[in-house]
């Protein structure tokens, strides 16, 4: 368990001294505010509990009144648990937020159609101030994100990152790291040289998963040659497509020993590998630990769950976002990562 971030983390994170730190804190002598900025922004970026009451002061100096936010999130697939776990707890993280009044509106967008994304995204931009959007990477999502830019109205990507420049920003768990903690799992745990191992992505335009296949092909590569990685499999985050898939692949490779599901889709593998594969050892890594993952690991169809930590992406998608809607004027535009560690559940912690 990762220790919580102390003062002396906040002084480390900002390059200043902890006095100084303590000072921005309590308010007590003058420090210039690009400093004291600079020592806000560390004690966002690494989750310091007295981030808020550090900015509220700060603005409280400026002589500035406390103001009310609209955060809109743009999500996929209203009708997947996932991301309704996702969308309530974001509402519930802007509600709670202090000391800023912040308030969000939900969309879903259940076709990945980029320039159907790039419409919602800027419908959302007429009612939000900031905006959080989970997106395939493409010109139309780019575009749209540049058009909000140009309105003053910053978004940040969440889950999986875009090439768009003008994103203010990034929060997700590290993908290459997802990727590599995969393979290591199946090269460990299938106890075979040689084999065939599969991968299902729901769409390589999500960088994300592009990242964790790639790094999951990369590891394999370099320490279980004998681990034949096939063809990708697209399956569009569909469970129906997802289980068709696995069934073809079940049928094909009799040497099957491992599969690797980044992104959605994953009940149509687990109903596939439940029927078809009780008496075959695959080694199974999904993401996200939902309620039939949950079942799963503990009938032993899956072996290891890469979580998204849902809460900690939040809470602070929503301080990246007020950060920055707070930028000073001149301030650059740069967008900034925010990699979260990510849990991993095995059917012995459940």
């Amino acid at each position: 368990m990762s220790k919580r971030p102390t003062l002396q983390s906040v002084a480390e994170a900002a390059g200043v001294s902890p006095a100084t730190v303590d000072r921005v804190f309590n308010g007590r002598i003058n420090v210039r505010e690009g400093t004291a900025l600079r020592v806000i922004e560390a004690a966002e970026r690494i989750g310091y509990h007295g981030a808020g009451l550090m900015r509220d002061r700060l603005r409280a100096q400026r002589g500035e009144q406390r103001q009310r936010y609209t955060m809109g999130f743009c999500l996929q697939k209203r009708a997947d648990p996932f991301y309704q776990t996702f969308a309530r707890v974001l509402t519930d993280a802007a509600a709670r937020h202090e000391p800023e009044h912040c308030d969000a509106i939900i969309e879903y967008m259940d076709e990945l159609d980029p320039a159907s994304i790039a419409r919602t995204l800027l419908s959302l931009g007429e009612q939000a101030d900031a905006l959080g959007v989970v997106a395939v990477d493409h010109p139309h999502v780019t575009a749209a994100i540049e058009a909000l830019h140009a309105q003053g109205k910053p978004t940040v990507t969440l889950l999986s990152d875009l090439s768009a420049p003008l994103r203010a920003g990034y929060i997700g768990v590290d993908p290459r790291k997802s990727g590599r903690t995969a393979a290591w799992a199946v090269s460990r745990l299938t106890r075979r040289d040689e084999g065939t191992v599969g991968v299902f992505v729901g769409t390589p335009r999500y960088l994300g998963q592009e990242s964790c296949e790639i790094s999951f092909r990369s590891y394999l590569r370099e320490h279980a040659p004998g681990l034949r990685v096939l063809d990708t499999q697209i399956n569009l985050e569909d469970r129906q497509l997802a289980y068709e898939a696995t069934l073809a692949m079940l049928a094909r490779h009799a040497d099957l020993a491992g599969l690797y599901i980044p992104g959605g889709g994953v009940g149509g593998v687990i109903r596939a590998l439940r029927e078809e594969a009780r008496e075959r050892r695959i080694v199974t890594v999904c993401s996200d630990l939902m309620p039939d993952r949950y079942e799963a690991l503990v009938e032993g169809i899956i072996d290891l769950v890469i979580d998204t930590p849902l809460q900690r992406i939040a809470e602070t998608s929503i301080q990246a976002m007020l950060r920055a809607l707070q930028a000073l004027p001149g301030e650059a535009a740069q967008a900034s990562q925010y990699p979260l560690p990510a849990q991993l559940y095995t059917p012995e912690n459940v």
